[in-house]
């Protein structure tokens, strides 16, 4: 059980404490990780404005205690929340994937001899790629056997 006044007066004295932050704290000094003291001020507006809400829902309903499933408004705007973040975290899986990929790429520079380089950009052009495209298409076609021997079955450069 809560005390809604209690809440309430907590929710106003941690928004007054963080907007005291946020004057004090010029933004040249925070560290690139550092958490904004500016969402830390609108979190603890915001959850000010849902304590007085919730607390004025109580007086209105004659609730001596509060029940999250009787609170419509409220339940709905924790799912949205839940469901926003979720999509936030799915975002962020997804960067993260994007930038694991990107460690894990290779990009090379190959020296080929005459021969091999006129050969090369022959297949290229009747493929209609670039010769990086070819060998990077070979190079996904390459398998090592147990010996070590490398092989690579035939295939249609695309």
């Amino acid at each position: 059980m809560w005390s809604r006044s209690r809440k309430v007066a907590e929710a106003e004295r941690r928004e007054h404490e963080t907007g005291q932050q946020l004057e004090d704290v010029p933004a040249s000094g925070r560290g690139p990780y550092e958490e904004d003291p500016q969402d830390l001020a609108e979190q603890w507006v915001a959850r000010h404005a849902e304590w007085r809400r919730v607390a004025a829902l109580m007086g209105e309903q004659g609730w001596p205690l509060y029940r999250p499933e009787q609170d419509v408004q409220g339940s709905t705007w924790a799912r949205e929340r839940e469901d926003r973040r979720q999509e936030a975290l799915a975002r962020q899986a997804a960067w993260q994937k994007e930038r694991q990929d990107a460690r894990d790429e290779l990009t090379a520079r190959v020296w080929l001899s005459a021969d091999v380089s006129r050969r090369l950009r022959a297949i290229a052009a009747r493929t209609g790629l670039q010769p990086e495209q070819v060998l990077a298409q070979l190079a996904d076609r390459v398998r090592m056997d147990d010996t070590g021997a490398l092989t690579v079955s035939t295939f249609t450069p695309h």
